[in-house]
């Protein structure tokens, strides 16, 4: 059960998609409820279907609607008919564990028909939701509710996961219990430096410029605005966006008139280039619970320059396989080095360091860290008996 699936893009959805992936591939049985996009079968893509293909899970997706905070997605709510479906679908598949991926709204009808049924629940907490509504002055107010609503929900699983060990602390902090990490990870298949690692040509004829690119939602809780400034003030800067969503009005109002380009959504290969013909990557959200998108980024081999935080301390070593950031000045005399002659040398370095670091983390690996807590969850409800 899941707030977003596919065709919708963010990182929980590619954390789910390798997910089923995995547990398709190992001969697991599975069935997905989400919001109602369009989709009614989740077909697996990746290289093991080529000895077993047809691989596949329906999709069972729940009416949706718009919300006033989050208007560029349509989400599920837990109406009746939507608990109507989930009893439906659990009476009929009949699960060994149910898990509820960031229960908040369409989730909470898999954590009362987890409960109803007896079967055991993991709830997997991606998404620091308090933190991100805090940033939305209409909805600020909300926040505290729905920390309120997350412990609530949490607190029937059997294991709650978090995607680092930051956010552990933060769970445990909200009073989540059973907290375990999964792992990160990334495909290093399509996200690679290319055979060539040198720098790749600038978009315009003024070489001497830095390439900056971002990926992910263009939301408040991204932090994107603290970039504005910068690219008025410096004229040896690019910066390329890519995504969507509710911020990108307010975006392009305030990078009007720098060299900013909106390049919209990317997937597979198209996404795969756009990191490698940048000279940077870019990140300056502090409410991150994991960041997928700088793995992605240091499996290209482009140095990743973020503000530090408990989840971008856990991935990036300043200064060998990254760089971090405090604060606006510290941000600048980053890029001033970075954009001189040494600096060059200096990116290279740190890319290839990235890059060796991002090799280590596998989605098998991390895919299989959920099957274990499964099979944990399991055992404890069997022998509670």
């Amino acid at each position: 059960m899941t707030e977003t699936f596919v065709p919708s893009v963010d990182g929980v959805v590619t954390r789910l998609s390798h997910l089923v992936d995995h547990l398709l591939t190992e001969g697991h049985e599975v069935e997905i409820i989400a919001p109602g996009l369009g989709v009614e079968k989740y077909q697996v893509a990746s290289e093991p279907t080529k000895l077993r293909p047809g691989l596949s899970a329906p999709i069972h997706g729940a009416r949706t609607v718009h919300v006033p905070f989050y208007p560029s997605r349509p989400w599920s709510l837990p109406t009746p008919s939507a608990h109507r479906l989930t009893e439906r679908v659990v009476r009929e598949f009949r699960p060994d564990v149910i898990h509820a991926a960031q229960p908040i709204l369409l989730g909470q009808t898999a954590v009362r028909a987890a409960r109803r049924h007896r079967i055991p629940l993991v709830a997997s907490y991606h998404t620091n939701l308090p933190a991100y509504l805090s940033r939305y002055r209409a909805w600020a107010w909300s926040a505290p509710i729905i920390a309120r609503a997350t412990r609530r929900l949490h607190r029937g699983a059997a294991l709650n996961a978090v995607t680092s060990e930051a956010m552990r602390e933060e769970a445990h902090a909200m009073g989540l219990e059973r907290v375990q990490v999964v792992r990160r990870a990334v495909d290093t298949r399509l996200f690679h430096p290319g055979e060539s690692p040198t720098p790749a040509q600038p978009h315009g004829p003024h070489s001497e410029r830095l390439r900056l690119l971002f990926v992910g939602r263009l939301a408040a809780e991204k932090d994107l605005a603290r970039l504005a400034p910068l690219m008025r003030r410096r004229d040896d800067l690019e910066l390329t966006l890519v995504g969507d969503g509710p911020h990108r009005g307010h975006l392009e109002r305030d990078f009007r008139g720098t060299r900013t380009r909106f390049a919209g959504v990317l997937r597979g290969e198209d996404l795969a280039r756009a990191y490698r013909s940048h000279d940077l990557f870019v990140f300056p959200s502090v409410t991150e619970t994991l960041g997928l998108v700088l793995l992605e980024a240091m499996a290209s081999g482009l140095p990743p320059l973020a503000a530090r935080s408990g989840p971008t301390m856990e991935q990036i070593v300043d200064g060998e396989t990254g760089f971090l950031f405090s604060d606006e000045n510290e941000l600048e005399a980053c890029l001033e080095t970075l954009s001189s002659e040494r600096g060059a040398a200096v990116r290279a370095s740190v890319g290839a360091a990235a890059r060796r670091e991002a090799e280590k983390h596998s989605w098998a690996a991390a895919s299989a860290d959920f099957v274990d807590l499964y099979r944990r969850a399991i055992e404890e409800r069997t022998s509670s008996r």
